[in-house]
């Protein structure tokens, strides 16, 4: 699948930007263990606050990203967004004040709805964050808690309810974008960083989590004024289909297939009114060996039709790594080619 490829040495935060809004700041990847969380079979305390803070390397793009994420069970599953993990070849996951620190893989995601499920490798004992079983209602106290700015502590940012299900339009430093809907909306100040931390209720009950934030400053060192959290009910309800192996139209598990290309939206190239053009190729992908080169336009995989970028994802998707896909386009000089690729196995979308 296309993965984008930012300029070399890019390390930074990840963050979401709610368009139509003068400048958007997004937030938090922080770890708080829910609904689904199981209790360890040691007698020992466990370890750690519920929240934890991920790092990830971006390996076809030359650079890093940190966020956070919310401890689901002792044996260290850890949900967030998904756009703190996408692109990532590699996942590191910290425990904060415990020493303790993991590899992790990526279980499965949904990318429209922004939610991921991770598992750390050899995780014991870690404590989980409760949730609330109370409905959420607006001027309730709340506290957003998150790595805000990548700076590997977590701090936390208190606040009130200000809307219940809002919707935006959000954008990441990657250039993707969806609509999420059904979303908390917060004045508690969000920063880069907070995306996948948990935003807690007044008797510390996970409530949400922090997804997104817009900002009236064009600087990503700001406050949000505004933030947004994924209600936890929903973000729960997509990771317990993800544990129990389900994929479908809207949730991806396992391996994702990798074709190795950055794409576009197409249009104004005087051939290719619609379709999703190519814009970068990583080096020795199975794009490259095949053959495509940045200008090229995608019209269609397997026969299903490609009129936007993010066709090219969902027909993808629902491919596993060593399937062959045959991919019809118009070359950089107008002319129609069709070639076979054997797509590999590649970081989430």
């Amino acid at each position: 699948m296309g993965q984008p490829m930012g300029p070399a040495g890019r390390t930074g935060t990840r963050i979401r930007i709610v368009a139509l809004i003068l400048a958007l700041v997004a937030a938090i990847a922080v770890a708080a263990g829910v609904a689904l969380a199981r209790s360890g079979s040691s007698g020992a305390s466990p370890v750690g606050t519920g929240a934890v803070i991920i790092n990830t390397n971006l390996g076809y793009q030359g650079g890093s990203a940190a966020g956070t994420g919310m401890v689901l069970t002792s044996s260290g599953e850890v949900l967030t967004n998904n756009h703190v993990i996408r692109g990532a070849t590699s996942i590191r996951i910290a425990v904060p004040g415990t020493g303790r620190s993991y590899t992790a893989k990526v279980v499965g995601y949904d990318v429209a709805d922004d939610v991921a499920l991770l598992q750390t490798d050899g995780a014991s004992n870690l404590k989980t964050a409760p949730t609330a079983s109370s409905a959420v209602t607006v001027g309730e106290t709340v506290t957003a808690v998150g790595n805000a700015q990548g700076t590997g502590t977590l701090t936390s940012a208190k606040g009130s309810v200000t809307g219940l299900q809002k919707s935006i339009t959000v954008s990441d430093d990657q250039g993707g974008s969806e609509s999420l809907t059904g979303l908390i909306e917060t004045d508690a100040g969000l920063q880069p960083g907070d995306s996948g931390g948990p935003l807690y209720d007044s008797a510390g009950d996970v409530i949400g989590m922090n997804t997104a934030a817009s900002t009236a400053d064009v600087s990503f060192q700001s406050t949000a004024t505004d933030g947004y959290a994924i209600p936890i009910g929903k973000a729960l309800s997509i990771a317990r289909q993800i544990e129990s192996g389900q994929s479908s139209i809207g949730v991806h598990v396992g391996s994702t297939p990798f074709l190795g290309i950055q794409v576009q939206q197409a249009g104004g190239s005087g051939f290719a009114p619609s379709g999703a053009l190519v814009a970068g190729i990583v080096s020795g992908s199975p794009a490259d060996s095949a053959g495509l080169s940045a200008g090229d336009v995608i019209n269609a995989i397997d026969g299903q039709p490609i009129t936007s970028s993010s066709s090219v994802v969902d027909a993808l998707l629902g491919k596993e790594p060593g399937a062959t896909v045959t991919i019809t386009y118009t070359d950089q000089f107008g002319a129609d080619q069709t070639v076979t690729v054997a797509l590999a196995d590649g970081p989430a979308q």
